[in-house]
């Protein structure tokens, strides 16, 4: 039988190894460098196959961003984790949409891969210290839809049914839910 202290510590570094990646899942969407920052350590390095560097130089890339990707999401799966001490090896599933619009319109792209991850906890806080990103495969869908016609058919009643990397509903709906904080809306505050 497992010491209960033990398996609670488990636990709980595996939840904290998980809220990093989904942040920083978020952060990369949303193309916040608060987010992003409290995902890897200043000293963290990167390798994405297409870019590699130091932390800082990573940062300067997603954030802001190509104006040429308008949208992104990335839609993580299912994490093996191996905590060792300190130290912990995670590969997460990932697929990834891109709206890339390369001067001939935009286009919707999806990848899909697999973070490695090395992470160090420090001071109680686990973050990454070494990504590197493995591809399994690449689909291009051809031209985007214009969002301008709503969805199938149908007409969106106001403007923030659509995603953006920055600034759209989302934002302040996490805004309010952090605070708890309820506005005639549900949205605004």
């Amino acid at each position: 039988m497992p010491d209960d202290a033990a398996t609670w510590r488990f636990l709980h570094d595996r939840q904290q190894i998980s809220d990093c990646l989904a942040r920083l899942a978020r952060g990369e969407d949303r193309r916040d460098a608060a987010l992003i920052s409290a995902s890897f350590w200043p000293d963290a390095t990167t390798d994405y196959g297409i870019f590699a560097g130091d932390f800082a130089a990573y940062l300067a890339w997603v954030v802001p961003g190509s104006d040429a990707i308008a949208v992104t999401q990335h839609i993580l799966g299912q994490s093996h984790v191996v905590v060792e001490g300190n130290g912990a090896r995670v590969e997460t599933q990932v697929s990834a949409y891109h709206r890339i619009d390369a001067c001939k319109g935009a286009r919707d792209v999806w990848l899909g891969g697999r973070y490695l991850d090395v992470m160090e906890q420090r001071a109680d806080e686990w973050r990454i210290i070494r990504r590197m990103m493995v591809y399994d495969w690449f689909r291009d869908d051809g031209p985007s839809v214009d969002w301008s016609q709503g969805l199938m058919g149908m007409a969106f009643s106001g403007p923030d049914f659509t995603g953006r990397a920055q600034g759209d509903v989302s934002t302040a709906f996490s805004r309010a839910a952090n605070r708890n904080i309820r506005s005639s809306t549900g949205w605004d505050s």
